[in-house]
């Protein structure tokens, strides 16, 4: 399952896992909402309501996309949040692992706080 998440100064490709949560995700395509950015992460409600899955975890590699489940939320990291320890992608709290970015996970710096954002399935 491969997605395009856009906003106003680029895009990004992902290729999302068979997971229970990227299904719920791919079902509620296209997606859209306004990114919130905390440390190097963006952040965005989806409207879809997920329960943690047995691999969620709390430190992810740079470009993971992740689905926080407090916030019903896609999370986006590119590097340290305000509670990293040193280089680390660490989230507030444990999220479901959807899948990777294919680009640099540095194009996510262009985002900014109140940006569209929009998620749609890729064939």
């Amino acid at each position: 399952m491969r997605i395009r998440i856009g906003w106003p100064a680029g895009e990004a490709h992902a290729q999302l896992e068979d997971t229970p949560t990227a299904r719920q995700i791919i079902a509620a395509l296209p997606i859209e909402g306004r990114a919130n950015i905390w440390g190097e992460e963006v952040y965005f409600d989806t409207g879809v309501s997920a329960d943690l899955e047995p691999d969620a975890r709390q430190v992810v590699d740079p470009g993971t996309v992740c689905f926080w489940t407090d916030g019903n939320a896609l999370a986006l990291p590119w590097g340290p949040t305000p509670v990293s320890r040193g280089d680390e992608c660490r989230l507030v709290s444990e999220v479901n692992i959807l899948g990777a970015l294919e680009e640099d996970a540095r194009v996510l710096a262009s985002v900014q706080s109140g940006d569209a954002i929009s998620v749609t399935q890729v064939e």
